[in-house]
């Protein structure tokens, strides 16, 4: 009997991800999924992903169905991607996917000790809902942005209509039946339990992250990118990801106009709501000093990163709490310095203080912002001094392995089962109290 419990005890704990995206799309969640399912099933969990077939990948239409290496197996859906760059086909797509993922987890549910379901679709977590009242399975919720509240804040609905409260109440349900609720700040909690006092014990606060390890500062005399696109002479000035509705692209193009009289080249490298607006107001003001690439493949991004003197970060007036920018942890990586738009009371602005890298900025502050940049050009230590204390700010707290075992320590928590190799400790920034590893 002693023999049968021992062998149970050492049994690893068996995760199912379920999420829409994942490489080769090039979507920021998809890509930190998969590292993420890397580095737990290193540590011993049996990771089983369920996502769908690539919606945003630069050359491949479909990817293998199935991909199993010793502890992490994914299945891909075959589910289609419709009119990915328009909002109704991503609703739809959506649809599709949690249809797909509704039929499929319900036959493999019981093989789960937990799931996490993130909201990729936002809606996503209702499954584990279900899955939970229907088998006792656990379930953990991990939110990369809060919905209904950001459609609200995008005026696409307002915050009393019927649509909204209904939205709120299965928020709720879920969250409420949820072991544990991972977000990704603290002012992303905040926003939570303004609404949901009750969750306040569950709830999480893991951050983003970025690989130091991929991601390796890089001269620009050295690095085929800025040769490649003529930025080894000039002082650049990047913004690299998703230029869409939650970000606040005014501010840096007023920015881009101040210094339009500088030797200051602004690249905008991605895609977004606001991309070809943006365009087309540079090109009608005539502004030589902003330039726009796609979206680079993930081999790249270690010299597209590295390919400029200061990096951008921008959260849209009332997108605290909402959303968390994974470019930023990418730009700490590069050992680039920071500065970000962002609001008063924005997590961003702690971080930024406590390792030094840079510099925040209220919204509308351009010329703030301008003058920053124009420092930094005059002083290149100075822009390489705060580039490098992000990166070692960033070694210290946010790279895959650390926050690799703050999701095993919740996941575990949340199986209510013991690790089989203990997570090493780790030092958590102040904002994540709720974590004790």
């Amino acid at each position: 009997m002693r023999k049968k419990q021992a062998q149970r005890q050492v049994q690893p704990l068996k995760l199912t991800i379920v999420t829409q995206f994942y490489p080769p799309d090039y979507a920021a969640t998809g890509q930190l999924i998969a590292e993420l399912s890397g580095r737990l099933s290193d540590l011993g969990i049996e990771v089983y992903v369920f996502t769908g077939q690539p919606g945003y990948a630069f050359k491949e239409d479909n990817a293998p169905p199935i991909e199993q290496t010793k502890n992490l197996l994914i299945k891909r859906s075959q589910s289609a991607q419709i009119w990915t760059n328009r909002i109704r086909g991503k609703a739809i797509s959506g649809l599709l996917f949690w249809l797909r993922s509704a039929s499929h987890l319900f036959t493999i549910a019981r093989r789960s000790d937990i799931l996490l379901l993130t909201t990729a679709p936002p809606y996503l977590p209702i499954l584990g809902y279900l899955a939970n009242r229907l088998f006792g399975i656990p379930y953990i919720c991990l939110l990369y942005d809060l919905y209904p509240d950001i459609a609200v804040e995008l005026h696409v609905v307002q915050k009393r209509h019927w649509l909204t409260r209904c939205w709120n109440a299965i928020n709720h349900k879920v969250w409420q039946h949820a072991q544990q609720i991972i977000v990704l700040s603290s002012t992303m909690k905040e926003r939570i339990t303004a609404k949901n006092p009750d969750l306040a014990d569950k709830i999480s606060i893991v951050h983003n992250w970025a690989n130091p390890d991929h991601i390796v500062p890089l001269e620009k005399s050295r690095n085929w990118f800025a040769q490649q696109w003529d930025l080894v002479e000039k002082f650049t000035v990047l913004y690299s990801g998703n230029m869409g509705r939650c970000h606040d692209m005014e501010t840096i193009l007023a920015t881009a106009i101040a210094l339009q009289q500088e030797p200051i080249q602004f690249v905008f490298i991605g895609g977004g709501a606001k991309r070809e607006e943006f365009i087309n107001t540079v090109r009608r003001l005539g502004l030589s000093n902003c330039s726009f690439l796609p979206y680079q493949d993930q081999a790249d991004l270690p010299y597209s990163l590295t390919a400029c003197d200061l990096a951008l970060v921008s959260v849209s007036p009332g997108m605290e709490g909402l959303v968390a920018p994974s470019k930023f942890y990418s730009s700490l990586a590069a050992g680039r310095p920071v500065a970000i738009v962002c609001e008063p009371h924005s997590y961003l602005r702690q971080i930024v203080d406590e390792a030094g890298c840079g510099q925040t900025f209220e919204h509308d502050d351009s010329q703030g912002l301008a003058s920053f940049i124009q420092m930094l050009a005059n002083n290149p230590q100075k822009a390489q001094q705060m580039g490098m204390a992000g990166r070692h700010y960033l070694q210290s707290h946010f790279t895959p392995d650390i926050i690799a075992r703050q999701y095993a320590h919740v996941l575990y928590q949340g199986a209510q089962r013991k690790p089989v190799r203990s997570p090493q400790p780790v030092q958590i920034p102040s904002e994540t109290k709720p974590l004790r590893l």
